[in-house]
């Protein structure tokens, strides 16, 4: 795997792909089917390609599930992540041995379905707001274990990552607001423990005022229709950075955008993102 530099801060490669592995071979550790039909000796060559248009994510970790099981594998990547490509292109030729390739065929498949279904959704809400000067940010909607590979492909698409976990900003809901007594009170509370990016979910334009009187720094717009946003954003004039968010689609992102906030949050991305068809084929070689 020392072929592949693919590297990501706060992912692991070579731990990623051996447990995932390690699950698909399970306590045997062995490929059967592979093992009893195809000769150790068999060499295949491979073509994967994508049989819609997509936006390309995760091509070099499904480098790295080959490379684990051949490291003399023969691998070339024809286009990079973040590619936009239209059905019927190839994505990644590769030559080397059979059981290999067929052993690690659905680990890799599996993972560039997936990133590149969420980096396709991106760019498709991205595009929907173009020139708006809005941003559009992602959530913690994430499968547990893949968030930094899912926020790595929602950046692949043209996103920007919200917080990473509860650990990078407060974020202060309606459950928070709601034990603590009041907007303000819990926003005090947070800064008080020496917090510094405080975001604040307001879904009441009376909520704004006494919440940046006690420093949040940032607000979250939940559930506002485009009317409503309009006048929060003119309560909060430029004071803090304001993030639309819940019940967005593609259908209504541009007129939210349109209304002046900052930021617009879509847990779809990671939450619920189709897979993208991509497949691979494999032919023999003498």
């Amino acid at each position: 795997m020392s072929n592949t530099p693919f590297k990501l801060a706060g992912f692991d490669i070579e731990t990623f792909v051996r447990d995932t592995l390690a699950e698909d071979l399970g306590p045997t550790g062995r490929d059967v089917t592979s093992e009893s039909v195809i000769p150790a000796d068999a060499r295949f060559s491979g073509t994967m390609d994508s049989r819609d248009a997509i936006v390309v994510a995760g091509l070099p970790i499904a480098e790295a599930f080959f490379r684990f099981l051949d490291p003399d594998i023969e691998l070339e990547l024809l286009v990079q992540d973040g590619d936009f490509v239209t059905p019927g292109t190839d994505l990644m030729r590769l030559k080397g041995k059979a059981r290999a390739l067929l052993t690690a065929e659905r680990s890799a498949l599996n993972t560039v379905q997936h990133l590149s279904g969420i980096a396709t959704m991106t760019r498709a809400y991205v595009d929907a707001i173009k020139g708006t000067g809005c941003i559009l940010l992602d959530t913690r909607k994430t499968i547990p274990g893949l968030r930094v590979l899912e926020k790595y492909a929602t950046r692949t698409g043209g996103g920007t990552n919200h917080r990473m976990g509860l650990w990078d900003a407060a974020m202060i809901k309606d459950n928070h607001v709601a034990v603590a007594g009041g907007v303000a009170e819990a926003v005090r509370r947070a800064k008080s423990a020496g917090i510094a990016e405080v975001i604040l979910e307001v879904d009441h334009l009376d909520q704004i005022e006494p919440g940046l009187a006690a420093g949040a720094t940032h607000l979250l717009l939940d559930n506002m229709d485009p009317d409503m946003l309009r006048s929060a954003v003119a309560l909060v004039a430029g004071r803090v950075p304001t993030e639309a968010s819940g019940g967005v689609t593609l259908d209504t992102i541009r007129a939210k955008a349109e209304t002046g906030v900052t930021y617009i949050s879509v847990g779809r991305l990671t939450q619920s993102a189709p897979a993208a068809d991509v497949g691979l084929d494999f032919t023999p070689l003498d």
